[in-house]
């Protein structure tokens, strides 16, 4: 491993700019460039980069630095460089400056030596050094390099705003780096920007990609190579600070938690980071300059967290507002701060390690003392703790070693956190007050726990640790705890055996429930168990059981309103959705309206949020319109369902894939997939991957499909319910583009299978639809099948009923009801117009049929499909269409775009478009038959394309040509 990266990452823009200016100098047409950023963001090794290009060139290069040890002194940047002029060796003739060489004697020494020292104005210094420089660069060009020119005395920034000014047609570049803080030299750049005098390049932070490519240069691997878990934690604490992730990455590997081994280098143990010396001693630096007070308040904005309310901070601290300002405004100069916009009384250290470089400078005792001050401000100011001040408050208890009051608060931050369905949060706070507390506890504290923590872990999908706490039901039965209560534990216990599919096990807790509460239990009591009841009917295979789960629901939705037990009644109400969802799509919805309205009436907001999730997610899959979703994420953003609101964002970002906007599809996707990685939402990142792999599969682009699903089986997918799409909506559609008709029946039965061997709440992936209208075309399927589908309200949903009516065109066709037959083509035309892909696949697949049974227009079905899928480079499928219409006697328009799919290796030897669609198909080691049929042209055709292949790529035979054909192709 290096401990500084090898390779500038991040900057390419920035250093083709530059490298552009160093030419230009050269030629004699100077200038300036300011490198502007934080610290550590590679000023410094930009600069550095540019140095050596100018070296390369054969250009003089000065250098100087500005610097805040010792004593100021004026003029030394300049000074530094200048000297730098005489260390090389090279011979330097001084003679041309005349007058100005002893002007020069203020900043060369030996220049001035012997001469009594005179009054010279900055403007004359600053022509002389001008001279210099113009003399050095004569011929080869002369680069002056000043850094850290913030720090700079002011006689020479008034130097280098003359130079600034007066470089053009000179043979000399002024590049100087500069701390983006409010300065002298920073509004020297900014002005020299507005005259159009210099450049001023600020540089960003990394993004995730950059840093994992940083990181990969670091451990000289590729960036492949360089585990996610790794990345991830270098880009949210290093916040794209390229200096901070070097340093965070060189403490890894020296604690031991990265390791080299022969697959590459691997994580030990649990991942973590740790406050770099470097960064501490850099932010020390920063705060130091701003006095004891400046340093107390960050101080106390630290103990807060890496957001903190002024509000608190002035509180602590007991200092005024006009103080507070004063204060905080030099801490966002120093760019240790900024603003936190969403909440105008909010701030946040700029980096996520400065508050924990600012907390190990403080001994333990002052922590403690200044987190228990903390906690009792909040609490002056909010009593009631509401939202986010609970989990505040109880950290800050636990920081200042009050271990009771601190798991207690952890305890009832956990329970909001659940009842807000953020179960990760609600585990995890859930389980540090069990740590906590747990010597100290009575038994209805123990209970008051078990009965947040047990759904919490379900809802988080960690059954098994749920069933291992259940465990400790025993224990609390020989405690004396009512009955009642150990009665709600045990039906908590169902709900996580439901959710883990073990209804066994749920109807043996709910039948303890039920023992404990006896016949004569109060609604109250009763209700939670009928809804879990009614779950777990829901999942037992039995003739009666949708009939029987919705008795119970019904039961349960009565006891709830009669016990006033609002959020029962709502999922009681939601489950009854779910249940007419089965057969009858109009009640679904009036049951979730039913849901939604109690989450209103009763001012449960998450409760509301989530049937209108489900009755947006309807809306669109009968109509194809997103409007509901996007209001429904609208709806999640405002009360903080950050969870639901990414939901949403990835079902439209598959809606616009089905519609047929790629490029946007692309954006939205990518977008989605980033913020759910960040916060490892990951059934979200799933559903996202499905959609990208679709996205690849409607372009035909089939490595792009397998990279994403590679990645999407990263994720879990081989065990998700988005399994069997992956199948029906990606790898069929791609198969289907190929012409590959075989391919994509086993992939179809593939998805039919999956989703009958796990049940899925997505109706999408063929069973519905596409099944139905290949069924059809190969004379699988009748009208028998073709009314069993369309009965279904899958059936009815408008992805799945453009295929149905398709089916339905084909089947009137094949009986010589040619109006019928037209009437549902059309009505399949208009339903298909919100997906333009399958639109014109259905025409490429009907025509066929269409043709044969003398109905229809199937040649002007073939021309747009062909038109369609010429136009978004779909070469296979235009293939298709244009060799069905050579079929039927109609001439075609030769095509002869898409040389540019064909790789250069090939291209370069004289492979045509048509050539290069067998070559692609001798992968798969098929016969000419074979490829004649895939390709809709003669077996003789194909004969003499292989044959020219063979003599093109100089291989012996067909056996080496496609074993060629292998490589070339290969991921």
């Amino acid at each position: 491993m290096q401990t500084r990266a090898p390779l500038l990452v991040g900057r390419d823009a920035e250093l083709t700019e530059l490298t552009r200016a160093l030419s230009g100098t050269r030629a004699g047409r100077g200038g300036s460039a300011f490198l502007v950023g934080e610290a550590g963001i590679g000023k410094s090794r930009l600069a550095a980069m540019t140095t050596g290009r100018a070296f390369d060139s054969g250009m003089r290069v000065l250098r100087g630095r500005g610097s805040t040890i010792g004593p100021m002194v004026p003029f030394r940047p300049l000074t530094e460089a200048l000297l730098s002029l005489f260390r090389g060796g090279e011979p330097f003739d001084d003679n041309e400056l005349g007058p100005y060489r002893p002007v020069l004697g203020r900043l060369i020494p030996e220049w001035g030596a012997g001469a009594p020292p005179q009054p010279v104005s900055l403007v004359v210094l600053a022509e002389a050094v001008l001279r210099l420089l113009s003399v050095a660069g004569r011929g080869r060009g002369c680069l002056l390099v000043l850094e850290d020119l913030h720090d700079a005395d002011a006689e020479t920034l008034a130097v280098v705003e003359y130079l600034t000014d007066n470089l053009d047609l000179q043979p000399i570049m002024l590049l100087a780096t500069i701390r983006g803080e409010p300065g002298a030299a920073l509004d020297l750049a900014r002005a020299s920007e507005q005259r159009r005098t210099g450049a001023l390049l600020e540089l960003r932070r990394l993004d995730r990609a950059q840093v994992r490519a940083m990181a990969a240069s670091c451990l000289e691997v590729a960036g492949g190579e360089v585990a996610d878990e790794v990345v991830q934690r270098l880009w949210v604490d290093s916040a794209g600070n390229p200096f901070i992730v070097e340093e965070l990455l060189h403490g890894m590997v020296n604690n031991g938690l990265l390791v080299p081994s022969g697959d590459g280098w691997q994580v030990v143990g649990q991942l973590r980071t740790e406050v770099p010396a470097a960064v501490v001693r850099s932010i020390a630096n920063r705060t130091d300059r701003l006095g004891p007070q400046g340093r107390m308040l960050l101080s106390v904005a630290a103990v807060l967290g890496h957001r903190f309310p002024l509000s608190v901070v002035r509180k602590v601290a007991d200092i005024d507002d006009r103080g507070l300002l004063s204060h905080l405004h030099a801490g966002v100069a120093a760019q240790l701060v900024t603003p936190d916009e969403p909440a105008p009384d909010w701030y946040a250290f700029r980096h996520p390690l400065t508050a924990e470089a600012l907390l190990s400078q403080l001994t333990p005792i002052d922590r403690a003392e200044l987190s228990s001050k903390a906690a009792d401000a909040v609490m002056e100011l909010h009593p009631a703790l509401p939202g986010h001040w609970c989990q505040l408050v109880a950290t800050l208890r636990l920081d200042a070693g009050e271990d009771a009051a601190a798991g207690r608060l952890f305890a009832e931050a956990g329970r909001r956190a659940l009842r807000d369905g953020a179960a990760g949060s609600a585990i995890t706070l859930l389980d540090k007050a069990h740590r906590l507390l747990t010597r100290k506890l009575d038994t209805g504290i123990r209970a008051d726990i078990l009965e947040s923590l047990l759904p919490a872990l379900a809802e988080a999908g960690h059954f098994e640790r749920a069933f291992q706490l259940a465990g400790k039901l025993a224990d609390l039965d020989g405690d004396g705890l009512d009955a009642r209560r150990r009665a709600a534990l045990h039906t908590r216990l169902a709900k996580v055996a439901y959710l883990a599919g073990r209804p066994t096990d749920g109807a043996e807790q709910v039948a303890a429930a039920r023992a404990l509460l006896g016949s004569n239990a109060a609604d109250e009591d009763t209700a939670p168990v009928d809804v879990v009841a009614a779950y777990l009917e829901l999942d037992t295979p039995r003739p009666d059981r949708l009939t029987r789960a919705e008795e119970l629901a019904r039961r349960a939705v009565a006891a709830a309103e009669r016990s006033e037990q609002p959020v029962v009644a709502c999922e009681a109400w939601e489950l009854l959705g779910i249940i007419a969802r089965e057969h009858d799509i109009t009640r679904a919805m009036d049951c979730l309206e039913k849901a939604k309205q109690l989450g209103e009436k009763h001012q449960l907001p998450m409760q509301r949020a989530y049937a209108m999730m489900r009755l947006a997610g309807i809306d669109w899959l009968s109509t194809s319109d997103i409007g509901s979703l996007e209001r429904a994420r609208q709806e999640a953003l405002r009360i903080g369902a950050i969870t639901m609101a990414y939901n949403a964002d990835a079902i439209i970002a598959l809606h616009t894939v089905l519609g047929g906007d790629f490029d946007l599809a692309a954006e939205r996707i990518a977008a989605c997939s980033e913020s759910a990685t960040r916060l490892q939402l990951s059934s979200i990142v799933r559903y996202a991957l499905m959609a990208k792999a679709t996205l690849a599969a409607h372009q035909g682009r089939r490595r792009e499909m397998d990279d994403a699903l590679a990645e999407f089986r990263q994720w879990g997918g081989e065990r998700s319910q988005e399994l069997p799409l992956s199948f029906g909506l990606a790898r069929v559609f791609c198969a289907l583009l190929e012409e590959n008709r075989e391919l994509a029946d086993r992939e179809l039965a593939q998805a039919l299978t999956l989703e009958a061997e796990n049940p899925t709440t997505f109706h999408l992936a063929g069973r519905h639809g596409l099944d139905l209208l290949l069924g059809v075309l190969e004379g699988r399927f009748d009208w028998a099948q073709h009314r069993q589908v369309t009965a279904t309200p899958a059936g009815g949903m408008r992805w799945n009923r453009h295929f149905t009516e398709l089916a339905g065109a084909v089947l009137y066709g094949r009986e010589g009801k040619a109006e019928q037959a037209e009437c549902a083509m059309a009505a399949a035309q208009q339903v298909g117009g919100a997906f333009p892909m399958a639109r014109n696949l259905g025409l490429r697949l009907v025509a066929e049929s269409a043709h044969a049974d003398g109905w229809g227009d199937p040649v002007t079905w073939l021309r747009n499909a062909e038109e369609y899928f010429h136009r978004n480079g779909v070469t296979g499928t235009a293939s298709a269409c244009r060799a069905l219409l050579r079929q039927v006697g109609v001439s075609v328009q030769q095509r002869r775009v898409g040389a540019e799919q064909v790789p250069s290796a090939l291209r370069s030897v004289g492979v045509t478009v048509r050539e290069y669609d067998v070559f692609r198909l001798l992968v798969e080691r098929l016969g000419n038959k074979a490829i004649a049929n895939r390709l809709h042209i003669s077996p003789r055709t194909v004969e003499k394309h292989v044959a020219s292949l063979i003599a093109k790529t100089q291989q012996p035979d067909r056996e080496a040509l496609s074993s060629y054909a292998s490589a070339i192709l290969a991921p």
